[in-house]
This record gives structure tokens, C-alpha cells and sequence, in this order.
């Protein structure tokens, strides 16, 4: 097992003589005795080498005088703010100087508030001393551990025999067969140890949020804004479902982001909703953008109801739910306070889908741009709706896959009692929950509780920015070097920043790092801007998240244009693939990069070298035997004897003739006819009241089934509508994927709700069976 370790930030060698030195080494071994295991460190500069690496820290002792530092008080005193910005309550002992007439009256006053203890090495023995320091530091290792996983821990290490489900007893029952000790080994012990059962009434239970688990929660709660926090173990996914089947219900409306992820939809079938879909903008990339400011106004909402042929069915005029996807896919965040009290007039209940943006509260960066951030404080008034957000935790914060978290901040408008939430909780919720997930949601939480979230945070930010810039001074040296085509990838973020303290723009490659990391004006989509491409923006309605970086392809611009060549990212990113290096999203002409908490400079620094390896073999017009083998051996006919320039010439060239992303823009852009609501062809689903039709064949029919295509992951199809007329905006979509898929075999998009014919290639469309004449 991993020992715990103690900072010890000295002014001297511990191995060089001295009676003050010698009695510091006794220290030093007598710690290691007792389980802590010493990191010395020479100097400031050393002292923070080591505490940003090493997370197992328990306790520190500085000493006030240590050398170096840029801090104008002093080595130590740069070290013990360093440990403020990270640490909550790590025990840290400043080590005072025998030899000189120092005293505490001596030191700033906010130093007793960042210490726990003094010592003065030669006026105690090494023995004592050490055991100060072991004591605070045990007592810190058991606070630090957030209620669920210290009870977890608590019942793991009583040793008790197991009467109760898993059958597994522990791991015991895999222990029996040799496929089942594989599988014992691979895991370990502790893992089927800890996977217990309800019955243990000391841990809690999830139905009842009582016990260690109702702690969790609580404590979720506090951490992440909110009134109520409820955990969930299948994803954000059955976190949507849950709030949506709880907030409206049969016949009623629900006005829904069409950027939104399909769960929103499945919530929608189970409840029996009437969804008014809001369109959001799009950019020349095929980009999906923010709901504008203009289409979420009550009257533009209300105008859209009222157009809506479902809203004439529901039981009343007004919409009881809305949902709005924040952050988008492609890092875009609204400013939460406003959408509220945009949404205000329109619905009592506003949901903000934050799969993809858990850590938004725990950095300066995104204030104001997650969900929790709307309440009584920031918009007061009877109009201020009960605002929900789900979050994937696991996603972008460290909890094992599935976990999620339900956030809630209740207003009297549309007040949300526990019991009846509850009820949709249990309907979605599992009564065998894996225990090692709900410690992982509890364990995420804790990692976020104070100073040390927002460090954590703001190492991916630095991480994403030095990337970004990183991309865009590489290409600008290409452009001078003056021995290659002068092209390279881009960033899709703005050219220019401006210092607000200044006034003063400055290029983005060249901004400080500091500024960028900390000014949300920096990223915020300025009305207008040509960078990103979308129109009907106000002032600090919308931000780019830095840690979602697009790169950028040559072939089209923001605002559409398309150039005579290009690099389809399909290809690059079929490249990368090979290099070990996945990204997570793929449009036409942009690839999509997460910058986690896991991300690296040697991580991000690989794809550096893999961009331009690219470069190499592009300029170069390699063989695509050398660049894509997998892909020549796989279809030969078709790509033997090719080149990579060839192939990416080829390729963006059909795009542009074939209009795949003007197709895509119309297609979202121009919804649909809503002729039933998703619920009802749920059930001829089930019943055998659809059929699969070619697009040919599917003009003018009611679709049974979503149908979203990756990239871009938006439902272009929802159940009940109509797929319009053969020359329409969805057919003409759909028929521009499926001739791309048969020009360009390897390369198809992920088509959720269409198959296809595995013969002839053709499309297939799940449509509701016609009524015989």
C-alpha cells in the first residue's frame, strides 16, 4: 500500500552536519518509523516541485527562513501560500531557527492562520516532535475522507463475514473456478469487498438518502451550490430521464434545446410530453451553437408554442419544463443568470443538461455559467424558476464511469418536494447499487471542496491554454520558416484578446497565460466576431470553455467559405486513430479535444508531434499504404495505390459538391413537421406499427424513432415527425450521408436510428406503418 508522505522544506541538507541539522535527520527517521515517508526539499523552488506532484501530502513543515521564492516575504512564506491555494487544512508546522533571536512577534500575522504548530528543533526531543507531527497528520488522512467512502472503509476493515447478496461473499464465490480467480486477481480483493449489499444498514441507503449516504449527498449539496443533491449510478442519461419525467408530465409542454443529447428525448417518450423544439444558431463549420438571445425572449417562445401543431392537443398553453444543453458539445456555456430570466416568463421549471461541465463551479473562469448559479442571491423575484442540472460526473471529474449527480435549487414558484422527486428517482434508480460508484461520487465531490478544486481545474485550464497556443505559434512559425507550404492547423478560438486592465489587445498565441486563465472576457463570443461564426449573439451571453479545444482544418472558415482544397478531419483524425491518439468528436472540418484533469504537457505534447508528422506526410503526397495501412488492407479497390493529398482532395471536394454541410445546416435548421408526439410512436414501435423504409421510399412519412447523426450528435429526426418532402431538408441530409458513405468506405458517420442495407448500402429510416386505405 502507498505510504502517506510529509514535506519537509528545510534550510539545509539533512545528511550535512550540524547539532540542528543532526536532530532534524532524527526527525526525519522517526517519521519514516512511524509510516510517514520524507520529502526533503532545499529550497522554495524544490518545496513546490513537490507539492505539485505529490497529492499523498499529509502534513509539511517549513521552515520561515527556507531560501529562494518569488514571494517578497521569503522562501518559506512562498511555500505556505502555495500550500493555501491547494491544500484544505493540511497541518503544516513552521520550523523556527534555534540559532537566532527570531520569535513569533516577529512574523506576519497571516501566518498563524496557515500554520497549525511551531517547532524549534533543539527544545524537544526528536521522538516528540515527530509524534506532533504523525498525530496532526493522521487526524488530517480521516477528515479528508468525505462520509460515504470513510464508512465504506469503516465496515471494509471490520472483517465481517457476508450474509447478504452479492452471491460473490466478498469474492470468495470466484475464488471457487479458475475463470472466476482470473477475474478475483485482476480486480483484487478489495474491489469485491466493498461490493456489498442494501442490506448493510450502516452505510445507508440510496432510496432513502439516510446514513452515510444521505451525508454524501448533503455534503454533494454544499460543494456543488446546490439545495438538494441526489447520486446517481447510471449516467447522466438516467439523471435526464429522471428530472424530466418529474417535471412535466402527459400532454403537457415541454420546450426542449434541439442540440440536446437523446436521453432528453426518452424522458419526453416515457412522460407523454408535447415537446416544442428551440433551434439553435450554426456556424459555417457545422457547428452547433447557443439558443440566441432573441429565441428564447417570452414572446419568440411563446410565438413558437403557439405555431407548434402538438401545443393544440396539450392540456394547457403554457410550457412546464424547458431544457437547454450547457455546456454544448463543443465547449459553448451560456451566461445561466440570464437564460433563467429569460426562461422566466415561459416555464416554472428550467433544466440545464451539464453532462459535460461537472467542474464549472470551482474555477473564477465560469462564474455565472453553470446551473446552481442561478438562485435567490443572483436572481431574486417570485418569476425565478426551480432550476435543475445533471452532470456526468465521471465525465470530467474523477468518478468511475456512470456516475452522475442530479443538483437542485428549488424556488416557491415551482417548489420540488423531496418525496415526490423520490418517486421519479426510484423509477429510474437501481436497488443494487455498486457501492465502490457511490464513494467514487463522493470521493469527486471532496476533491472539488475548497482551494484545492479550483487548483485542480486550473491545471487543465494552463494545460488547454499552453496547447492552444502551443497549435497557433507552430503554425505562424511554419508560415516564416519559408521551406513548406505555409499551412497548418488551427484552433477555433478568437485571434485576439484584450487586457480589460489595459484595454490593450494583444494577439492570442501571445497573451500572458495568467490573463488568459483568468479573464472570462477572453473567451466570451463577441457579437459579430468572425471567429466563431454565429449571428444573433449579445454581450456575454456566450463563452468558449478552454478546455474543450477544436482544431481546425484547412477546407472551410467560420462563416462558410469554402477554399479549393482541404483536410477533411475524417482523415486526420483516421490517422491520429493509428497513432494511438483518439479524439472525442469529428465534424467535417473540426476535431473536438478534452482537456481533463489527466491531460499532460507529454500528453498533449504527443499530438503536437502527430499534427505535424501529418504536415509531413501531406506535403510530402505520401502513399496511403504508409499513412493509413489499416484502411488500405481493409478496401484496397478503393484506396490501393492512393495518396494521402489524394484522398483528402477527393474527399473535401465531394463535400463541397455534394453540400453536405449546407444540407446539415438546412436540415437543423429547418425542423420538421411535428405531426405526433414522441410517446404515441413509441408504442406502434413496440406493437409492430412501423416499418423501415429507404429514404427513397420515406417522403411524406410520420418517423417512429430518433434519428441523430455523429458528427454532429444532434437529433436531425425526432419521433412523430414528418420526414418532409423527397427535395426537403432532411431527405437531402440523409442522402448526402449515405452517397458520402458509399464514396468513402471507412469513413462512415455514426448514425443513430438509421441501418443499413448491408447489400446495397442504402439507408433505412424506422417510419410509422400507414393505416390501410
Amino acid at each position: 500500500m502507498t505510504r502517506n508522505s510529509v514535506l519537509l522544506a528545510l534550510r539545509e541538507n539533512p545528511l550535512a552536519g550540524g547539532v540542528s541539522t543532526e536532530q532534524v535527520r532524527r526527525i526525519g527517521k522517526e517519521l519514516d518509523n512511524r509510516g510517514l515517508e520524507p520529502r526533503w526539499a532545499v529550497s522554495a523552488e524544490e518545496a513546490g516541485a513537490i507539492l505539485r506532484t505529490e497529492a499523498g501530502l499529509s502534513a509539511a513543515v517549513i521552515a520561515w527562513d527556507l531560501p529562494g521564492g518569488t514571494d517578497g516575504e521569503g522562501g518559506g512564506a512562498d511555500v505556505l501560500r502555495q500550500i493555501q491555494r491547494r491544500w484544505k487544512r493540511l497541518p503544516v508546522f513552521l520550523l523556527m531557527n534555534d540559532d537566532s533571536d527570531q520569535d513569533l512577534e516577529r512574523l506576519p500575522l497571516w501566518v498563524s492562520e496557515a500554520v497549525i504548530g511551531y517547532v524549534w528543533p533543539l527544545e524537544d526531543t526528536a521522538t516528540f516532535i515527530a509524534g506532533r507531527i504523525v498525530t496532526a497528520a493522521q487526524a488530517y488522512h480521516q477528515d479528508i475522507l468525505p462520509p460515504f467512502f470513510r464508512a465504506l472503509r469503516r465496515f471494509d476493515d471490520a472483517h465481517e463475514y457476508s450474509w447478504h447478496t452479492p452471491a460473490h461473499s466478498g469474492g470468495v464465490a470466484f475464488l471457487k473456478s479458475a475463470t472466476g480467480r482470473a477475474f478475483f486477481e485482476y480486480f483484487g480483493e478489495r474491489l469485491f469487498r466493498s461490493d456489498l449489499s442494501i442490506s448493510v444498514g450502516a452505510l445507508g441507503s440510496l432510496f432513502e438518502h439516510n446514513g452515510p449516504i444521505g451525508d454524501a449527498e448533503r455534503n454533494a449539496a454544499r460543494v456543488f451550490g446546490a439545495d438538494r443533491t441526489y447520486f446517481v449510478l447510471h449516467g447522466n442519461s438516467t439523471a435526464d430521464r429522471m428530472v424530466g419525467h418529474y417535471s412535466v408530465t402527459a400532454d403537457e409542454i415541454a420546450l426542449v434545446d434541439r442540440n440536446c443529447h437523446k436521453s432528453v428525448l426518452h424522458g419526453l417518450v416515457i412522460s407523454g410530453a408535447r415537446p416544442v423544439y428551440l433551434v439553435p444558431t450554426r456556424n459555417g463549420y457545422g457547428l452547433a451553437g447557443p439558443l440566441p438571445p432573441h429565441a428564447i425572449a417570452p414572446g419568440a417562445v411563446a410565438a413558437r408554442v403557439a405555431e407548434n401543431p402538438l401545443a393544440a392537443g396539450a392540456v394547457a398553453p403554457e410550457a412546464q419544463y424547458a431544457v437547454v444543453t450547457n455546456s454544448t458539445y463543443d465547449g459553448l456555456c451560456y451566461d445561466t443568470v440570464a437564460a433563467a430570466r429569460a426562461f422566466a416568463p415561459s416555464t416554472p421549471r428550467l433544466h440545464f443538461d451539464e453532462a459535460w461541465f461537472a467542474y464549472a463551479r470551482f474555477h473564477p473562469l465560469y462564474a455565472g455559467r453553470y446551473g446552481m448559479a442561478v438562485g435567490p442571491d443572483t436572481l431574486p423575484g417570485p418569476e425565478r424558476p426551480t432550476v435543475f442540472s445533471t452532470q456526468s460526473t465521471h465525465k470530467l471529474l474523477a468518478a468511475l464511469s456512470q456516475g452522475a449527480m442530479v443538483h437542485v435549487r428549488s424556488s416557491p414558484r415551482a417548489p420540488v418536494e423531496h418525496e415526490r422527486f423520490n418517486e421519479a428517482y426510484m423509477m429510474h434508480g437501481t436497488t443494487s447499487p455498486l457501492y465502490p460508484a457511490i464513494a467514487s461520487l463522493d470521493v469527486a465531490a471532496a476533491m472539488m471542496d475548497g482551494p484545492q478544486g479550483e487548483w485542480l481545474i486550473d491545471e487543465a485550464v494552463t494545460e488547454a491554454i499552453r496547447f492552444r497556443q502551443a497549435v497557433v505559434r507552430t503554425g505562424r512559425r511554419v508560415a516564416e520558416a519559408g521551406d513548406r507550404p505555409e499551412w497548418f492547423f488551427g484552433v477555433w478560438q478568437p485571434d485576439t484578446v484584450t487586457d480589460p486592465a489595459t484595454g490593450t489587445p494583444v494577439a492570442f498565441a501571445d497573451a500572458p497565460a495568467a490573463l488568459l486563465r483568468s479573464e472570462p472576457s477572453c473567451w466570451q463570443l463577441e457579437p459579430g466576431a468572425a471567429w466563431h461564426g454565429f449571428e444573433g449573439l449579445t454581450e456575454g451571453y456566450c463563452m468558449l470553455d478552454p478546455i474543450k479545444v477544436t482544431l481546425t482544418c484547412p477546407g472551410v472558415s467560420a462563416s462558410g467559405e469554402t477554399s479549393s482544397w482541404g483536410i477533411p478531419a475524417r482523415v486526420l483524425t483516421a490517422y491520429l486513430a493509428d497513432r494511438g491518439i483518439v479524439v472525442e468528436k469529428t465534424d467535417s472540418y473540426t476535431t473536438l479535444i478534452l482537456f481533463s484533469m489527466g491531460i499532460t504537457k507529454g500528453k498533449w505534447g504527443t499530438l503536437m508531434d502527430a499534427l505535424m508528422d501529418f504536415k509531413s506526410l501531406y506535403d510530402a503526397d505520401a502513399p496511403l499504404e504508409e499513412v493509413l495501412p489499416g484502411l488500405v488492407e481493409q478496401y484496397p479497390l478503393r484506396y490501393g495505390g492512393g495518396t494521402l493529398r489524394g484522398l483528402c482532395q477527393d474527399m473535401h471536394e465531394h463535400l463541397a459538391s455534394g453540400e453536405l454541410i449546407a444540407s446539415l445546416d438546412a436540415a437543423f435548421q429547418q425542423l420538421p413537421e411535428p405531426v405526433e408526439p414522441p410517446q404515441r410512436c413509441y408504442q406502434r414501435l413496440i406493437r409492430g406499427g412501423t416499418e423501415r423504409l429507404r429514404l427513397a421510399e420515406a417522403a411524406g412519412r410520420v418517423a417512429a424513432a430518433m434519428v441523430t447523426v455523429t458528427p454532429p450528435g444532434i437529433p436531425v429526426l425526432m419521433p412523430g415527425e414528418s420526414t418532409g418532402t423527397p427535395d426537403g431538408p432532411l431527405l437531402r441530409y440523409l442522402g448526402a450521408l449515405e452517397a458520402f458513405d458509399r464514396e468513402f468506405p471507412g469513413f462512415h458517420s455514426e448514425a443513430h436510428g438509421v441501418s443499413v442495407d448491408p447489400e446495397s448500402g442504402d439507408y433505412l429510416i424506422e417510419c410509422v406503418r400507414r393505416s390501410p386505405a
